[in-house]
């Protein structure tokens, strides 16, 4: 499927963990949406990839969002592609911070709108250990608690949707298995408590929008990233002709 060509810039939000790019050098290592940006700025597309604290909380990931589309899109219309926890932001950004006029579509990805119960796990087993920890070395982690699904529970009733924004979405249904070991605790975890999930994220919590597209694959592989076991096992798919499908949906509308 082509790749459509949108008159407003495309930009890529990460997650939890994330980052836009890694580099050494002037060599880049690794970007967080694998080659999508390459894939969408192909067809024409202005592709910018935001940047922000990779553990700090939905309300300070938020204003750096702002603040990158204020510094690298300014007055310009934009169509966020946001992964993760990236969504949550998004969501904040455009309700509370005055950003609903600048944002033409939301698509969220892997996004735990009504949380997570594998964060549930983590903050009640781990919190009193890691968390003091993480406080005296100086690295933010309130975004482990805004995962939760209490959080994300009070989150929904604060943060509402804006009529002049589109909302869609895509989850990740991952079935386990010996391919994938980085997900052989949170999935029995977050499949017990919310069923068909991608590893960390249950389709219910990552359903959203108008329309929501229910993609076979876990978590990471929702932007690209292809787990060279799962691979192996035949269990592994190039992303771009989702995405580009993606892309149509703002084009359709003459976006």
């Amino acid at each position: 499927m082509a790749v459509p060509k949108l008159r407003a810039p495309i930009v890529l939000v990460h997650g939890l963990f994330g980052f836009d790019r890694l580099k050494l050098a002037g060599w880049t290592l690794a970007n967080y949406f694998s080659n999508l940006p390459d894939f969408l700025a192909a067809a024409g597309n202005r592709v910018l990839v935001a940047r922000m604290s990779p553990t700090g909380g939905v309300v300070e990931r938020a204003a750096q969002l702002k603040e990158f589309l204020d510094r690298e899109s300014p007055g310009e219309p934009v169509h966020l592609f946001a992964h993760s926890m990236g969504g949550l932001d998004a969501r904040y950004m455009i309700s509370k911070l005055g950003m609903a006029e600048r944002v033409l579509t939301l698509t969220t990805v892997g996004t735990p709108h009504r949380g997570t119960s594998f964060a549930d796990w983590g903050i009640n087993r781990l919190a009193r250990l890691l968390a003091p920890i993480l406080e005296a070395i100086g690295i933010p982690h309130q975004a482990f608690y805004d995962l939760t699904t209490t959080r994300c529970g009070a989150f929904n009733e604060q943060v509402k949707d804006d009529l002049r924004v589109r909302y869609f979405s895509v989850a990740g249904r991952h079935e386990g298995g010996w391919h994938s070991p980085e997900w052989q605790l949170s999935h029995p975890i977050v499949t017990l408590a919310e069923g068909p999930n991608d590893g960390i994220v249950s389709v219910a919590s990552a359903t959203y929008g108008e329309r929501c597209e229910v993609w076979k694959g876990d978590h990471i592989s929702l932007i690209n990233w292809r787990n060279l076991l799962a691979r192996f096992g035949g269990k592994c798919q190039n992303r771009t002709k989702q995405y580009a499908s993606l892309v149509r949906s703002p084009a359709d509308q003459s976006f």
